[in-house]
């Protein structure tokens, strides 16, 4: 798909699947790629250069979306700068690595580390760029995980926050109707610094040729290919409230 003369905001753009999306949106011709960031300043700056070596205007701004304030003005700065906002990309997201039988190391703070993060940060970007979103007859991406459907993943308190995303995916798509639609990509295995940060580059190793015995495309994501399926749902004109499934087809054999 082509994206002339759109904006686009991508949160947690710095690395991973948000670098490999606003990149892909600045091949696909966007007009401005804003890169959030909460700590990854660097990797965001590397970004926003990769950006403009493609022809394509950018920006990368400060921006923990556990902090209202912050994503306001992560909104003002994208105003300021490109007159308009047509795409978000809600990728911002955090984990804490606690086994499922630990239901001790589940604290009261971690729930509300990454509820705050996972769910409401998602929702504060599309409250705080909704006007513009509804203007621009825009589109809202959020990155999930097959950790919404399932049991598994890091910990149950991320799955549980990656399926309340799910839900708020819906919610969402139902409240911005008709202007804006509201998708969700739900990655599984990634190959990316998230996963060997979990696990150690040897044990991600591991993990990833494992899977690649039980997955029926025998192969293991990376960023590149989520973004894929980014740009795909905002070619969908009539499609809003889905979620598309990346994992290679794991999730057919659960």
């Amino acid at each position: 798909m082509r994206l002339n003369g759109r904006v686009a905001v991508v949160t947690g753009g710095g690395t991973g699947i948000g670098r490999a999306t606003a990149l892909a949106l600045a091949r696909a011709g966007a007009a401005g790629v804003v890169v959030g960031y909460a700590r990854s300043a660097e990797d965001a700056a590397t970004v926003v250069a990769e950006a403009e070596a493609l022809g394509v205007p950018a920006l990368a701004r400060p921006a923990d979306v556990g902090d209202d304030e912050a994503v306001r003005e992560l909104a003002a700065a994208t105003r300021a700068r490109f007159g308009r906002v047509d795409i978000l990309v809600n990728n911002a997201g955090t984990t804490r690595a606690v086994p499922d039988h630990d239901l001790e190391g589940l604290t009261d703070d971690v729930w509300q580390e990454l509820l705050d993060v996972n769910v409401v940060g998602a929702f504060r970007c599309a409250r705080a760029l909704a006007p513009d979103l509804r203007a621009a007859r825009g589109a809202i991406i959020n990155v999930a995980s097959v950790s919404g459907y399932r049991a598994g993943g890091s910990s149950i308190a991320y799955g549980v926050s990656k399926a309340a995303l799910l839900q708020l995916t819906r919610n969402l798509a139902s409240a911005l109707a008709p202007e804006v639609r509201v998708n969700a990509v739900a990655p599984g295995t990634v190959a990316t610094r998230w996963q060997t940060g979990l696990h150690g580059e040897q044990g991600f190793a591991a993990r990833a040729r494992e899977e690649r015995e039980i997955v029926p495309l025998r192969a293991t994501a990376g960023p590149e290919h989520v973004a894929q399926a980014v740009l795909g749902l905002l070619a969908m004109d009539m499609v809003t409230g889905e979620v598309v499934i990346v994992d290679g087809g794991k999730h057919v054999r659960y």
